[in-house]
């Protein structure tokens, strides 16, 4: 017996070693890079030429609010580049849309435009084969922002390296031509589009053209030659060129199934492209400064005067009538709870719209959400959350489908639809100052925001943008969405108003008593810093 258990220590210290020695990176090696291709010559180009001439020193912009309008647009940009493309995630799903993304860009390749993805190794699960094959085109470039050196299961990586690993690069953008970018909250995958059986993110993109896009360009280059970006081939498993063959043949499946049909017959009828050609599409002309995070920061050596949340403090300004925010990961702590109740205090109209536990897709979210409320709601805050109707099929989260593991996972671990509870979830991050100023971006009022990922985003100086943005939050009462009340005892409650009537409940929607205890756990858990 004693033999058996000497066996078995030396058996898991033999491996406890092997998978630290499989957890380090190899040394980066990259090779010079060329001049970058010259699209001026690109229809795309001559078009935002022609319209930016008119606009001095302004970007021209289009908000992009469906899901499904957003897929196409990317779809069709993709499909409409001549010349070089750049592409930035942090999450793409090998579902509908993330296999019919992937394909375009692979025929973009094959039509000679020189393709660079830049994606974070943690939201890439299930896709190392495609994307290696991708990789091995002359025209496609991949590198892998933060890579794991385990590469299945990817969660052992954490045993040995967590400070680094649970820093992600949360960035989202797609550039075309170096003419025209999106940029905003949303990920690639079918929850993100609308084109999920169930549900899916509300979420909001904005196309640019003008001086944003070559900002973003630029933003893109320091990323793609920082020290977390490692070339596909140093990380992914070399396959064989067969591979993309593969694809092809599962995208032609995709288009041809029944439940992608609403998504293909939107990208079959969208004119964006048309009317971004000839100057018909509409846009807003507005001051835009990008900001975003020094990639430094997912290797924790970012200065604070580098970091997004430093400068978007500077560019929103004081706030002198109201804020509205809107942010599917709410988790201001202490600091940002004061200020926001300081702000309502003194008379300044704050509205926040987040999401309900029931509509959350990271339940530990509402860990470091809840405990804020009373101090919020008695300071004058208003808080809206996003909630599954009463009475609904949805009225709670799914505890045995989905399990309490991956409900309680944090905001920068990824997300799929398989783990959601099949109501609509609020992903938008925009926040809008005196309806003046609109921040588009990635980046959520959370510490995981604040201080480990990287994000990305735009200020855009446009009281038109601001007021809609505004008037929505005004309006979002009418939809699925309660407000968080404070009643006589100091105890909360959820007031839905509907046309007929208001139904105010003193239990939280969505919540039963497992939940409760869990959240009630959580809250007193030392983990805020990383939701």
């Amino acid at each position: 017996m004693r033999g058996l258990r000497l066996l078995a220590g030396l058996a898991a210290t033999v491996s406890f070693f092997a998978l630290r020695k499989a957890s380090r990176l190899p040394v980066r090696k990259v090779a010079s890079a060329g001049e970058p291709l010259d699209a001026s010559g690109t229809s795309l180009a001559a078009a935002a030429r022609r319209q930016t001439k008119e606009h001095p020193h302004l970007s021209g912009l289009h908000l992009l609010e469906s899901g499904i309008d957003a897929c196409a647009a990317r779809l069709a940009l993709v499909k409409a580049a001549e010349s070089r493309l750049d592409v930035q995630y942090y999450i793409w799903h090998g579902d509908r849309t993330g296999t019919l993304m992937l394909e375009a860009i692979h025929e973009a390749a094959e039509r000679g435009v020189k393709v660079r993805m830049l994606l974070d190794d943690n939201g890439i699960s299930g896709l190392d084969t495609v994307l290696s094959a991708l990789d091995r085109h002359p025209g496609i470039e991949i590198r892998i922002f933060n890579p794991f050196g385990i590469r299945f299961p990817k969660a052992l990586g954490f045993l040995f390296d967590f400070n680094r690993l649970n820093r992600r690069m949360h960035n989202k953008s797609l550039t075309v031509d170096g003419s025209v970018t999106i940029v905003g909250g949303r990920n690639v995958g079918d929850e993100y589009f609308g084109a999920d059986d169930e549900a899916m993110f509300v979420d909001l993109d904005v196309l640019a053209i003008g001086p944003a896009v070559a900002a973003v360009e630029n933003d893109f280059q320091r990323y793609w030659d920082s020290q977390s970006a490692y070339p596909a081939q140093q990380i992914l498993p070399r396959v064989r060129k067969a591979k993309r063959r593969k694809l092809a043949k599962r995208a032609a499946a995709v288009a041809r199934d029944d439940s992608a049909r609403r998504y293909i017959d939107r990208l079959e009828t969208l004119t964006l492209v048309d009317d971004l050609r000839n100057g018909s599409l509409e846009l807003e002309w507005a001051e835009v400064r990008l900001l975003s995070d020094d990639p430094a920061k997912t290797l924790g050596k970012a200065e604070q005067r580098d970091l997004l949340l430093t400068n978007l403090q500077e560019l929103m300004g004081p706030v002198r009538r109201e804020i509205g925010l809107v942010s599917g990961y709410f988790v201001p702590g202490e600091q940002g709870a004061k200020t926001f109740a300081d702000l309502a205090a003194s008379g300044i109209s704050v509205t926040v719209l987040t999401n309900g536990y029931a509509a959350s897709d990271v339940g530990l979210v509402h860990a470091g959400y809840a405990p804020h409320r009373k101090r919020l709601v008695s300071a004058g805050v208003r808080l809206l959350e996003i909630q599954p109707w009463p009475g609904s099929a949805r009225t709670t989260r799914k505890t045995g489908h989905v399990g309490i593991a991956k409900r309680f996972r944090g905001t920068g671990t990824g997300s799929t639809a398989a783990l959601r509870s099949g109501v609509t979830t609020l992903h938008a991050k925009t926040f809008t100052v005196d309806r003046k100023r609109l921040f588009v971006g990635s980046f959520n009022l959370d510490p995981r925001s604040y201080e480990l990922n990287t994000e990305l985003g735009f200020v855009i100086e446009s009281p038109a943008f601001a007021a809609r943005v505004a008037d929505q939050l005004e309006q979002a009462v009418n939809g699925p969405v309660c407000e968080v009340l404070m009643g006589e005892d100091g105890e909360l409650r959820w007031r839905f108003s509907t046309d007929n009537a208001n139904m105010v409940f003193d239990k939280e929607p969505g919540m039963n008593a497992l939940d409760r205890l869990i959240v009630g756990i959580a809250k007193r858990l030392p983990i805020a810093r990383l939701l």
